[in-house]
């Protein structure tokens, strides 16, 4: 009864220490009128950055063409020089990488929900330029990544350096984080409300107020300044393909299936080639991404529009332009492309080339429907539409962004049904599969080998839902485990508000806040296996 007491008191004088700067946080209306301003600013840069990393990207990829070009004129050994183009941009991308700054690896995505759990620090300093640099040469080499990732990464770390620049609090630093990384994806994708999805659904999760005002903004400068320098057309020219018949709903839920299988097997595959290089030094892993730079090259030889991020055949694909016969051998090579030149650590997403791969899927499922069902399926094209946000759903398992990402990406919104379908049951065969979201299982992985380690040294004020199936529901506030120096200092369940004591227990869906000292080195970890399900 005695320690109830004081873990009540305790609680109680949390609460009042932590007063003031809990007024402030809870004070959207002031927070907007001093946030919002600099949201636009980290919109508006993140823009600039993605408009010249974009370009770049186009002038490497028109390089590496004329150089296959005027390669094929030796016949006999212009091979070796789109295969030494390939080699050197790989293992130089992935040589910066691994010597000035490893968390500009890959997409960088897992690394972006990391700071933004406060589990590390964003050195914006390093990850711009890196990102930058490595990923033009990697992708311009012709390794089988995206933009996408990167962009984001990139916005990220504009939100960050306009926060440090404005020497804003570090609430309002993760937010601005948030904006300028919704703001990288509007910018890539001419996307703006995808890039406001993205971060409310999968990377941060959190739906107050002052973040969504403030990704929304910055998504939507950034979109404005993408398509002032790049125009307004969507990024993939895709026919305007005619409503599909109801009776089709059967092959829609057919294409969510087999999308929601292969979408785990990318995952699983993903994640044994990450482990499987994880294990080499990092000269080795360089050696090792020549060698897919150098493949990714003799690719290009045959075919130059196989390797890099694949928008041009992904467009192809969406044009209708390949044989039934031929699709399984290109999603083969893309399969394999994708998941070897991600595991180099090499500066690049997933993507784009998740795209192409689920337009792959969406065609061949078309065309098979179109030869045993001609009149029902009279344009089997229309599937490859669908099968990118069903592909894209089943390996990130972000839904309502799928969808979104794809109507705006591809302006085909009479598709709206038939994509809800796919969607829906990529996700719900992905679910029933038991695979981790892609970027989930990433930053596992990451905070597995690097170790959970807080990146703040203030008190600070965090936010969690305890989600459905998680261990902290139906547990009493006094049986968390909480460490000293972690206080709950507020619930939340459907708007009514109040201060827990000791016997407080915590169920489905209840909004917590806690605060957090320096000195509590393991609160944040705990609180994030208690609040996630599956943990």
């Amino acid at each position: 009864m005695v320690s109830q007491s004081g873990e009540v008191a305790s609680a109680t004088s949390g609460a009042a220490q932590a007063s003031s700067e809990l007024r402030e946080y809870l004070s959207v209306s002031k927070q907007s009128r001093r946030l919002f301003p600099r949201a636009a600013l980290v919109g508006l840069c993140a823009g600039i950055i993605a408009i010249v990393f974009r370009t770049l990207l186009s002038e490497a990829d028109i390089v590496r063409n004329a150089l296959v070009g005027w390669a094929h004129q030796y016949a006999s050994f212009g091979w070796i020089f789109p295969i030494s183009f390939g080699a050197a941009g790989a293992a130089l991308s992935v040589l910066l990488v691994r010597r000035y700054a490893p968390e500009t690896s890959g997409s960088g995505i897992p690394h972006l929900k990391a700071t933004l759990h406060r589990l590390r620090e964003l050195r914006w300093r390093r990850v711009l330029p890196i990102k930058m640099i490595g990923g033009v040469l990697a992708i311009g080499s012709g390794m089988a990544l995206g933009r996408e990732g990167p962009t984001v990464q990139m916005g990220g770390a504009v939100g960050d350096a306009v926060a440090r620049w404005l020497n804003v609090p570090a609430r309002e630093r993760l937010v601005l984080i948030a904006a300028g990384a919704g703001a990288g994806l509007a910018a890539a994708f001419n996307a703006p409300l995808s890039g406001l999805v993205f971060i409310l659904e999968e990377v941060q999760r959190d739906f107050r107020p002052i973040v969504f005002g403030a990704v929304f903004l910055a998504a939507a400068v950034a979109d404005i300044v993408a398509r002032l320098a790049a125009g307004q057309l969507p990024v993939f020219a895709v026919p305007s393909y005619a409503v599909l018949p109801l009776a089709n709903i059967p092959i829609f839920i057919i294409l969510g299936g087999v999308a929601g299988i292969l979408g785990v097997a990318f995952n699983k595959g993903l994640l044994v080639t990450q482990g499987l290089f994880s294990r080499f030094s990092d000269r080795t892993r360089i050696l090792i991404a020549a060698l897919i730079g150098a493949s990714a090259g003799l690719i290009a030889w045959f075919s130059p529009q196989a390797v890099g991020g694949g928008h041009d055949l992904a467009e192809q694909v969406l044009a209708g332009h390949f044989m039934l016969a031929a699709i399984p051998l290109w999603f083969l090579l893309r399969f394999g492309l994708t998941l070897v030149s991600y595991g180099t650590g090499a500066p690049g997403g997933i993507f784009a080339p998740l795209l192409v791969l689920g337009a792959l899927i969406g065609l061949a499922i078309g065309e098979i429907a179109h030869f045993f069902a001609p009149a029902a399926v009279p344009l089997p094209a229309v599937f490859a539409v669908i099968g990118m946000a069903a592909y894209f759903t089943a390996i990130v398992r972000a839904p309502l962004t799928g969808v979104v990402l794809i109507l705006e990406m591809t302006g085909n919104y009479s598709q709206m049904l038939p994509l809800l379908v796919s969607c829906f049951t990529a996700y719900a065969v992905a679910e029933a599969l038991k695979d981790l979201p892609i970027y989930e299982a990433l930053l596992e992985i990451d905070l597995l080998r690097g170790g959970l380690r807080p990146a703040y040294k203030e008190s600070i004020v965090v936010e969690m839902t305890v989600e459905t199936g998680a261990s902290f529901v139906g547990q009493e506030v006094k049986n968390l485990g909480l460490p000293p120096g972690c206080i709950l200092v507020r619930c939340d369940e459907g708007g009514h508000e109040w201060v827990p004591t000791a016997t407080t227990r915590l169920e489905e869906h209840m909004r917590i806040t806690a605060v957090i000292a320096p000195e509590a080195a393991n609160a944040l970890a705990v609180l994030r296996r208690g609040c996630e399900a599956g943990h």
